[in-house]
C-alpha cells in the first residue's frame, strides 16, 4: 500500500485475551483439567449438563483472577453475580456457558507496553472476568463428518478485554507478548497459542487521523501465535483502508484469518452485537470477596516483569535491552535473581545469563530449571573473573564446558587446567619480548605510527602466554615495551 495512503488513517484495536487457568479440576465440576488426553475422557454428568446435576465453584479460579487483577492494578469486585451466556454450538453441551456478565471480578487497571518508537504506553483494560470454556470440534480428522471433544469444556478461562488503546499490529504484539508473560509469571496460565490454553480476538476499525468517531469494527478469530494475530491485524488495516479509498462501505462482520494466505476470510455478519440472551445463573450462589482475602493474595505475588525491569534499569543500571531480555522469561529472571544475590557485578551476571548459560539452554533445547549449573556456581565462576585470576574468555571457552560436566569448582578447574591468569611482570615482560622479537615488522610500523596494531601484539601475546598473561598489566606493559 502506497505510504503517504496509509500515513493518512490510525487504527483502532482492542483485543480479547482467553487464558485457560491452570487448575487441576474445571471450573464448576472435579473433572480433570488437562491438555492431551484422549477425546472426550475428562467429561462427567456435571459437563455434559446432564438434568438434576449441579456446577460447583473452583476456588482456585476466583484466587487466579484476584492474583492477575492486582497485577494489573484492577478494582476487584466485592460482590459477583454469576450468569449465563446462551447460544448454540455443537461443542457447547449444556447450550450456554456460565460466566458472568455485569459483575465481572476485575474492572479497570491496565497493562503496559513498549511503542513502535520505543516508549513506555499504559494499555487500559476494560474488564477481567472468569468464564467456562466450550469443548472443541475438529474438522480435519474425518472427511466426512466434524468431531466434537468435549474436555475442554469446562475448563476455567479468565478473559482479558482491553479498551481500543492499540494503535498499530506491533502495539498489539507487544501488548499480547506483555499478557502472555504476565500470566506466566503469576502462573495462572501457560501461555500456549499453539494448545489453545491463551487465544486471542482483534477488533480492529480505522479511521482518519484527528478523527475522534470510530470507523466500523471488524473482529478477527482463529489466530494460534502471537505473529499471526500482529499478521492479521496487519492485513486487516490494509483491507479496511484500501476499501474505504476505494468508496466501499466496511460490513460489522466476524472474520477469521488464514495463516497460509496471509489474508481474513469472512466468516459471518453482525447487523448488531451480538445478543448472548445471559440470564442470571441460578445454580450458583452469589461469590463474596472482602479485603482480607485479597491482603492474602496480595502477599503471596511474585516480583513482576514490569516491576523487574524497572529495577534492573533504575537500581542496578543495565541497559533496557538487558533488561527486556532477563524478564522475557519467569525462569530466566528467577535465576537471575537468585544470582545477583551472590555477585554484584551485575553486568557480568547479565552478560553470562544471555550469552552462555542462553547458548546452553538453545543447543540442548532446555529451559532453565534443566541448566546442570547452580546460580551459586556461576557466581564463582564471575568472581574467579572479578579477581583477575582468569579473563572471561579464558571462563567462557574453557573453564565453562568443563563445569557443565563437573562437580568441582571453577577454581579448582582453572587450577588443574593450568588457566590461572598470570600477573607476575617478570614472566610477562619474557613473554612481550618474545612476541616483539617475533614481530619485528609490527614493531617498526608501530613506532612509525600505526599505533592500531597494539590489538595485534595483544593477540600475539595472549597466544603465546596460552590466554594467561593478564590483560591489563600485560597491555600497559606491552606499551612500555614498544615505546622503550
Amino acid at each position: 500500500m502506497n505510504e503517504e495512503i496509509r500515513n493518512k488513517y490510525e487504527a483502532v484495536i482492542g483485543l480479547e485475551v482467553h487464558a485457560q487457568m491452570l487448575t487441576k479440576t474445571k471450573a464448576y465440576s472435579n473433572d480433570i483439567n488437562e491438555y492431551g488426553a484422549q477425546p472426550n475422557t475428562n467429561v462427567s454428568v456435571i459437563t455434559l449438563g446432564h438434568p438434576g446435576t449441579l456446577p460447583v465453584m473452583n476456588k482456585k479460579t476466583v484466587e487466579f483472577a484476584i492474583r492477575l487483577g492486582l497485577a494489573c492494578g484492577c478494582e476487584i469486585a466485592s460482590d459477583q453475580y454469576f450468569a449465563r451466556k446462551n447460544y448454540f454450538y455443537p461443542d457447547l453441551p449444556k447450550g450456554y456457558q456460565i460466566t458472568q456478565d455485569k459483575t465481572p471480578i476485575c474492572t479497570g487497571g491496565s497493562i503496559h507496553i513498549r511503542t513502535d518508537d520505543g516508549s513506555e504506553k499504559e494499555i487500559k483494560l476494560t474488564r477481567i472476568h472468569m468464564e467456562e470454556d466450550a469443548g472443541k470440534s475438529i474438522h480435519d480428522v474425518d472427511v466426512y463428518d466434524t468431531l466434537v471433544d468435549l474436555n475442554r469444556a469446562g475448563t476455567p478461562l479468565l478473559e482479558i478485554v482491553s479498551e481500543p488503546d492499540i494503535r498499530s499490529s506491533q502495539e498489539a504484539y507487544n501488548y499480547l507478548t506483555e499478557a502472555r508473560k504476565l500470566v506466566r509469571y503469576l502462573d495462572i496460565c501457560d501461555g500456549n497459542m499453539e494448545e489453545g490454553s491463551l487465544r486471542c480476538d482483534a477488533n480492529i476499525s480505522v479511521r482518519l487521523k484527528g478523527s475522534e468517531k470510530f470507523g466500523t469494527k471488524v473482529e478477527v478469530k482463529n489466530m494460534n501465535s502471537i505473529r499471526n494475530v500482529q499478521r492479521a491485524i496487519e492485513f486487516e488495516i490494509n483491507r479496511q483502508i484500501q476499501a474505504i479509498e476505494n468508496g466501499e462501505s466496511l460490513t460489522q462482520e466476524t472474520r477469521a484469518f488464514d495463516a497460509l494466505k496471509g489474508i481474513t476470510i469472512s466468516m459471518r455478519t453482525k447487523e448488531a452485537a451480538n445478543d448472548y440472551r445471559y440470564f442470571p445463573e441460578p445454580d450458583l450462589q452469589p461469590l463474596f470477596v472482602d479485603q482480607k482475602q485479597i491482603d492474602a493474595i496480595k502477599s503471596e505475588m511474585p516480583a513482576l516483569p514490569r516491576d523487574l525491569f524497572l529495577k534492573y534499569t533504575k537500581e542496578y543500571g543495565l541497559s533496557e535491552y538487558d533488561a527486556y531480555n532477563l524478564t522475557d522469561n519467569k525462569g530466566i529472571a528467577l535465576f537471575y535473581e537468585e544470582l545477583i544475590q551472590l555477585t554484584k557485578n551485575y553486568k557480568s551476571a547479565a552478560n553470562w545469563m544471555m550469552g552462555d548459560v542462553k547458548s546452553y539452554l538453545n543447543e540442548y533445547g532446555v529451559e532453565i530449571e534443566e541448566f546442570p549449573l547452580k546460580p551459586s556456581i556461576i557466581a564463582s565462576l564471575i568472581q574467579l573473573i572479578d579477581e583477575g585470576k582468569v579473563s572471561t574468555s579464558i571462563a567462557s571457552q574453557r573453564i565453562f564446558p568443563v563445569m557443565l560436566n563437573s562437580n568441582d569448582s571453577p577454581l579448582q578447574i582453572a587450577e588443574r587446567l593450568n588457566l590461572i591468569q598470570d600477573s607476575n611482570e617478570d614472566t610477562l615482560k619474557g613473554f612481550i619480548r618474545q612476541v616483539l622479537k617475533e614481530n619485528e615488522n609490527e614493531v617498526e610500523r608501530y613506532r612509525a605510527g600505526e599505533k592500531q596494531l597494539t590489538g595485534f601484539f595483544m593477540g600475539k601475546l595472549m597466544k603465546v602466554s596460552q590466554g594467561k598473561a593478564d590483560p591489563k598489566i600485560a597491555n600497559s606493559l606491552l606499551r612500555q615495551m614498544l615505546e622503550s
